[in-house]
This record gives structure tokens, sequence and C-alpha cells, in this order.
């Protein structure tokens, strides 16, 4: 169905190839997982399967490409409309109409669709998505996981035989994004079509997948198992079993619990020191009574939080449950319908949106670094410091729509620390960021909550939140439901226990490094 022969491509501001002499093929039917570092060319390959690279991104591209048979190198993307399905990672930055009936409706509209056969498919899909309540809803006004899934129904509604999916989970909630996996896969079951992924957070796809392509320095396929063991990104089951030299490599939760079988009887008998947050803070930001009323619903329902300075708490909940908008209330900048948000003293308070390019609107990483230190009052050359004390290697000269998604992540944040807040709101910092990057994120925010600001962190992303947050505030229908120590929510939920955790439960073990400890 999709094959690659001998493909080289380079973007034309660059001498260095971004992909070199890339072989392979893709059965129909198949389902195949994308991994590698952020930034080793997993976007410009999926964008290569439909002509969006070079078509649009410009480059060159040499070597031949093959989809169901036809040879696409003097294909336009619309000649590959109702063959090729993309979702690429920003699915706002896609949206062309403005409420989700019509965006369901606008690529069949765009195609020549019967208005009968458009009025069917728009109502399957709102059924295969479970967004039918959302059918008359601005596309604007819905939480970033909601977006993600009328993206993702848009290009299904014209029934394509490739489905290319570019962090189809990134925003989503562990629940609805194993409805979106299983709805993917029901159409490579039952359907035969062909879903090539990639996904950063690869614990929810692995199970799925028939294969991998591993991107790198050179291009390898194969079977899944084969691939994540020679990888050098793993999901944290897998990086358990490589650790602990478990046979066959472990690749769902069912196969792990049988290696780590004899480990939790032994656990039972002597439960393993687990660490636990003692410490106690001084508050930097108490919120009370906190109300956000949109047309539709109520978003926040009389909220009370403290966050104290040092503390690094996360904000959890699926999505739609007011998390963002909670964020927005305390920042000061969102709407805020009741309620009152007290400071210590002079602290203040910065927020990074869900998109952080969002705030980058200048041309280059040194201009941005320059109205920054100019707003804040700052000598010349303070932000841009700052900046390569977080990430190292970023080019003042790039343009920020070059960097990779970790970097503009840095480069907002260098920015939004620059006035030296005492308190960071983070909403949804992992999107786009593979476990290299969070790892990263995760040291640059443990640093802040050292120098004593308090930082809170909106996400999905459970095994971040058990590397790097002592609190879990969970949200349901606009109110807190749980708010406790991390190890006690995360290891107690069903929903939000990490992949380590579902694998020693009961035994409340969190993190591969923590299951390694008790173990020795």
């Amino acid at each position: 169905m999709i094959r690659f022969d001998d493909v080289t491509f380079r973007y034309a501001s660059s001498e260095t190839l971004r992909l070199s002499h890339v072989s392979f093929t893709i059965e129909e039917g198949e389902l195949c997982l994308v991994v590698g570092p952020t930034g080793s060319g997993k976007s410009t390959l999926l964008g290569c399967i439909n002509n969006l690279v070079p078509r649009f991104t410009g480059g060159i591209r040499t070597g031949r490409i093959e989809i169901d048979g036809r040879d696409t190198t003097m294909l336009a993307p619309r000649d590959l409309a109702t063959t090729v399905g993309y979702v690429g990672q920003d699915p706002l930055a896609g949206f062309v109409t403005d409420t989700v009936e019509e965006e369901l409706a606008y690529s069949m509209e765009q195609l020549g669709f019967d208005a009968a056969e458009m009025r069917r498919r728009v109502e399957e899909t709102l059924d295969l998505m479970g967004i039918a309540d959302l059918r008359n809803r601005s596309l604007r006004e819905l939480s970033g996981g909601q977006q993600q899934r009328v993206a993702i129904g848009s290009v299904l509604t014209t029934s394509p035989k490739v489905l290319v999916l570019d962090e189809p989970t990134s925003a989503l909630d562990p629940i609805a994004a194993e409805e979106v996996l299983a709805t993917v896969s029901r159409l490579v079951r039952d359907l035969g079509t062909t879903v090539v992924i990639a996904e950063h957070r690869m614990e929810r796809v692995i199970e799925f997948a028939d294969s991998a392509l591993l991107v790198g320095d050179e291009v390898i396929h194969g079977d899944t198992r084969t691939i994540l063991a020679q990888s050098p990104i793993q999901p944290p089951l897998v990086e358990l079993g490589s650790a602990l030299a478990w046979q066959p490599l472990p690749l769902t939760i069912r196969e792990g619990r049988r290696h780590a079988a004899q480990q939790r009887r032994d656990w039972e008998a002597a439960p393993p020191s687990l660490p636990m947050p003692v410490s106690q803070h001084d508050p930097a930001l108490s919120a009370s009574g906190i109300i956000v009323r949109y047309p539709q619903k109520v978003a926040v329902a009389g909220v009370d939080l403290t966050l104290r300075g040092g503390e690094i708490a996360a904000l959890m909940g699926r999505n739609g449950c007011g998390k963002s908008s909670l964020m927005w209330a305390i920042h000061g900048a969102g709407r805020r319908d009741g309620g009152t948000v007290e400071l210590d003293g002079d602290a203040s308070v910065a927020l990074v949106p869900q998109t952080a390019s969002d705030l980058l609107y200048l041309t280059s990483v040194q201009a941005e670094c320059d109205a920054s230190d100019q707003a804040a009052g700052l000598p010349s050359g303070h932000t841009l410091e700052l900046l390569r004390r977080l990430v190292p290697g970023i080019e003042p000269d790039a343009h920020p729509r070059d960097l990779s998604e970790g970097q503009k992540l840095a480069v907002v944040l260098a920015v939004e620390l620059a006035g030296n807040p005492r308190v960071v709101l983070l909403d949804e910092p992992t999107r786009g960021l593979d476990y290299a990057a969070k790892a990263a994120l995760s040291q640059i925010i443990a640093d802040m909550a050292a120098e004593g600001r308090a930082v809170l962190i909106a996400t999905h992303d459970v095994e971040m939140v058990a590397t790097t947050c002592e609190r879990v505030v969970v949200m349901a229908e606009g109110e807190i439901v749980s708010d406790g120590p991390a190890r006690t929510v995360l290891a107690g939920s069903a929903l939000l226990a990490t992949q380590v955790a579902k694998v020693a439960n009961p035994t409340p073990v969190l993190t591969v490094q923590e299951y390694l400890d008790a173990a020795s």
C-alpha cells in the first residue's frame, strides 16, 4: 500500500539531509507506529506520504513513493485526497470552518459528494468519534482533546485507504485516547485501512501496532517488538523489560504482569520502602470559589485551590473538565465569573498555553528574547541567557516556526520566566515531546521549584506526572474531586495509574527507576 524506494529529502534552506535513502513497504491493512527522537524527521516522513512534503514545505526530494500502486511524485496533495487522510499535530491550524458539523462535511463538499451521502457519513462519524453532542459547537470553544477528535473525524468522512496521524492522542485524556485508538484499530481490522501513526506516548499505541518505523540516522521498518528493542526511546513498560532482560520483551500490561508475578509476591510479603513528600511549603497563591461560565456550560464550579512555593502539582481530568479554564481564571487573562485569587506579597503568575507557539510572533529567537527583556525592563541578553540555561543549542537567528515543539516551549518558558514569576502555570507542556525531551522538561520544572516557584501542570501524561509532580489535583465536571500525594492518587486509580504501577499493583510503585530500586 505504501512503498518508499530510496527516498532522500532536504529542505531548501539546509544542506543537511532530513531523510537519507529511505526504503520500506507498509502492507494494506497494517497499523505502523513511527518512533524516533524529537526532530528526527518523523513529521517530514509522514508529510511525504501525501506530498505535503515537498509540495507545501519546499525542499528537494529524490527517490520514488508509491501509494496504492500510484507513483505520487507528480501528484498534488488534492489528487490524493480520497486515498490519504492526514491529521497534523495542531488540529486547530487545520480547521477551515466554524462548527463541528461543518468541519466534518467540508472535505466531502470539496470533493463533490452527494448531499444525502454527506449527511449519512457525517452522522456515522459523529457516533464513531463520540462527538455527537458537539455537532453545533464552535471549533474554537472546544477543549484541545475535543478538537483532536474532530480533526480525525474530518478526514474519516471520505473513507481514505490510508490514514496518516501525527501525534493523534497528544491532547487526549487516557479514556479518550483509548477510544480514538480503538476506533483506528477497528478501521484497520474491519475495513482494511492502512494507518501510519507518529506518537511520542508510545505506551498508548504499541498494543495496536503491527509494525514500527524507527526514524533516526537511518529509517528501519520491522516487527514492533524488534524495533522497540533497539530504539533509543522506549515506553516505560519496554524500558523496564529491557532493564530486567525480560523475554519476550513485554508490549502489554498483561505480558508485563506475567513477568513480574514473582516480584509482586515478594513485595506483598515484604513491602518496599517508597518515598513520600514530607516537606511543607508556604502558600504562594490561594484561589477561592473560582467560577467560569460559558453559554453552553459551567466550566469551573466554585473551585478552591492553594499552590505553595517550591511545590510541583499536576492538574488532571478528562477533556473538557475545566482544567484550562481554571488556569486562565487563576492567571487573570481568562474569564472569571466569580471567586478570588490572592497572591503572596508581590508574587506574579505566568501561564504557558497549550500551544506555546501562540506567544511567538517575531521573526527570530533573538527578537523574541529582546522583546521580553524590553517588556520586563531587564538588561539586554537576560532572556537569551535564561534560554541557554534551559535548552542550550538553539540558534538566536533561527525563526521560531522552524524550531521543534520542545524548543518552542523552551523559548516561551524563557520569555515567561524572565519576569521572575512566583507561580508558573503550564497547560499541556508535553505535547509533541518524546521521552528524552520530557525528561529535560522535568528537570527544568524541578529547577523552577527549587528556586521557590509554585508550578501547576495541566496534563494527561501520567508518566510525566509520576516522575515530576509531588501532588495531583483531579477535576471532573468543573469541580475538584481528588487532591493528594501523587503516589496515592496515581497508584489508587485504574485510569491514572502508570504502566509500571499497573505491572506492580497492588504495590504502589510508579516509575521504572522506583521498580528497579525496590527490586534490588
